[in-house]
């Protein structure tokens, strides 16, 4: 079970004002290639910019106190946002978490299509994303 960092989330109520100043002000640009397709059926429905500088992505979203809510889930991924890692067997790792006694909140694909996520706190509170992309996911 190997895991790599894929995106820092910024949970905001300015995204088009965010988006403009990560792309003026650091230049980064749109990222090329994996850009999460978005669920806003099942799950999250807000708007969100993806931003990168070639390798790690920043998703700027709109910050919403109540997705976890509508969604059933405990942890709530886009209240102050979140770190996110890509796994090679996100079911390896959610073993991993239950036999350490850390408790996580199963999204399943119910936000980004194909994309199996799970989401848990640190010791600190802070919000850590590890999914899974399935092979047929664009």
């Amino acid at each position: 079970m190997k895991l790599t960092l894929h995106h820092i989330n910024l949970a905001t109520d300015k995204v088009e004002e965010m988006d403009t100043f990560y792309r003026t002000v650091l230049g980064l640009g749109v990222p090329q290639s994996d850009i999460p397709v978005l669920e806003k059926e099942k799950g999250y429905s807000g708007d969100v910019a993806f931003v990168s500088d070639g390798r790690i992505q920043t998703h700027l979203t709109c910050k919403d106190m109540l997705a976890g809510f509508r969604t059933g889930q405990i942890v709530n991924p886009v209240a102050r946002g979140h770190i996110a890692y890509r796994t090679d067997d996100i079911a390896a790792f959610m073993a991993h978490l239950d036999a350490a006694g850390v408790p996580y909140s199963d999204w399943g694909n119910r936000a980004v299509a194909g994309w199996h996520q799970i989401f848990f706190y640190d010791p600190d509170g802070n919000v850590i994303e590890v999914h899974q992309k399935e092979d047929s996911a664009p």
